[in-house]
Formats: structure tokens, sequence, C-alpha cells
């Protein structure tokens, strides 16, 4: 038991890998036996991490939550920027430009009308629960474009662990709101062919919200949906913390 231990908390970052990746096979499970892939497994996954974070916090009294376990201290390597942000990188590295072109003007428009929207409506609501300072609704604005924007953002801007924390929460509201709803409207908005897919994920822009709505309403338009999505993080990704919180800042 003593040789265990010593090989995991020498190699800490593995065991952070097993441990995340346990928890995304659990996420997963409870996705397809429980919800027959309605709720997207990344979204419970989320909120599975969200919770070990919160219980962690108050086990130890820290302030990393399950980075602050000793065996479990390679989260915080796992979780930091540097991985995040090569995540992100790789994730554009999967869209192409010409499959962009594909959906048109209307495709594109989506995207930036879908980040400027989702943003602006998530910094009123940041507004009206007494958010004043820049950082904070920019940063929860970015949350509520998407859970991965939020972080981007924040880390970006400066803001506190809190607020990236909110701006998480946020993104993954509208993720399981995509996702859900999603199915409750395709007929009445004509979601039932490749380019309005694609115009719709360049709208919603959260991945696993609006590739578990599509598959609930036809599976065939996942692919189209995703790849407009992909593009919608990344879009997020350059155009909030730069030209959107500078936008922010002149009135706050």
């Amino acid at each position: 038991m003593d040789i265990i231990q010593e090989v995991l908390f020498k190699n800490n970052l593995i065991t952070a890998f097993v441990f995340v990746g346990l928890i995304v096979y659990v996420a997963y499970i409870i996705s397809d036996r429980l919800t027959q892939g309605r709720f997207h497994g990344s979204a419970i996954a989320i909120i599975i991490g969200l919770l070990f974070a919160y219980f962690a916090g108050i086990f130890t009294e820290g302030k990393q939550g399950v980075a602050d376990i000793a065996i479990l201290s390679g989260v915080g390597i796992l979780g930091g920027s540097m991985l995040r942000d090569f995540a992100i990188v790789a994730t554009a590295y999967g869209a192409k430009l010409s499959d962009l072109r594909s959906s048109g003007s209307a495709g594109i428009f989506s995207l930036f009308f879908g980040v400027i929207l989702s943003f602006v409506l998530g910094a009123m609501v940041a507004v009206m629960f007494g958010y004043d300072d820049a950082v904070s609704i920019a940063t929860i604005g970015a949350g509520a474009v998407t859970f991965v924007v939020g972080p981007v953002t924040g880390s970006a801007i400066g803001a506190s662990s809190e607020i990236i924390a909110l701006s998480i929460a946020a993104g993954l509201v509208k993720s399981i709101l995509v996702m859900t709803v999603t199915p409750i409207v395709a007929q009445r908005i004509g979601l039932d062919n490749p380019k309005s897919a694609m115009v719709f994920g360049g709208l919603m822009g959260t991945n696993s919200g609006v590739a578990a709505g599509l598959a609930a309403v036809d599976p065939k338009l996942v692919p189209y949906g995703a790849m407009t999505a992909t593009f919608y993080t990344a879009v997020g990704c350059l155009i909030v913390p730069s030209i959107l919180f500078f936008g922010v800042e002149l009135f706050f």
C-alpha cells in the first residue's frame, strides 16, 4: 500500500489524468443509461467536477479545490492555463475553413451574432446581480458564451477564481438549456437540414449542448452543428477578452 501511495504521489499528473478519466467515464455511463444520451456526458462530467471541487474545498479548507488533496495535486497542473489553452488550440486545429464557407454568409454571420448576443445577455445578468467592475462583468458574460470562453477570458483579464467559477457555471447552464430545449423547438425553427444545423451551431456555440440537442433531433445533423460550434468557441476566445472587454470598459 505504501508503494502504491508513493507511486501516486510521485506521478501526480498521471494520477490526475486517471482521476479525470474515471469521472468522464462514469459521466458518459450515466448519460447513456439514465438519460439515453439526451443529457450530454461532458455536462455531467462538469457537474461532477464542480461538486468534487466544492466538497474538497470544504474538507481541506483550502483554495484550490481537489488540488489541495495531496494525492490529487496534479489536478492543479492538469487544469492550469497551459494545458487548457493547449486543448483549445487542438480543438481549433480540427476545424476547416472550407467547411465553414460551405455554410454560406448565414453561417459566418451566426458565429459573430451568437457570440456577441450571448456575451451581452450574460453581461446584463451580471449587472443585475450587482457586479459593477468591467473584469467581473466581462468574465461572466464570456461564460454565457461558453464555459470554455469564460475561464479563458477571466485568466486573460485578471478575474478572481470565484468569478471564473461563476462563468463556468453560467456556461454549464447554457449548455444544459441548449441540449434540453433543442428537441422541443427543432420543428418550429426548421432545424431539419445541414445548413440550418450549421447556423444553429453558430448561434448557440456550446459544443456539448449543440451535439446532444441535435443528436436528439437527428444524429446526422450533429457533425454540421458541432463544426460551426467549434468555430464559435475560437471566435469567442479571440474577440471576448479583447474587443468586447474593451467595450465593457467604456461603460464601467
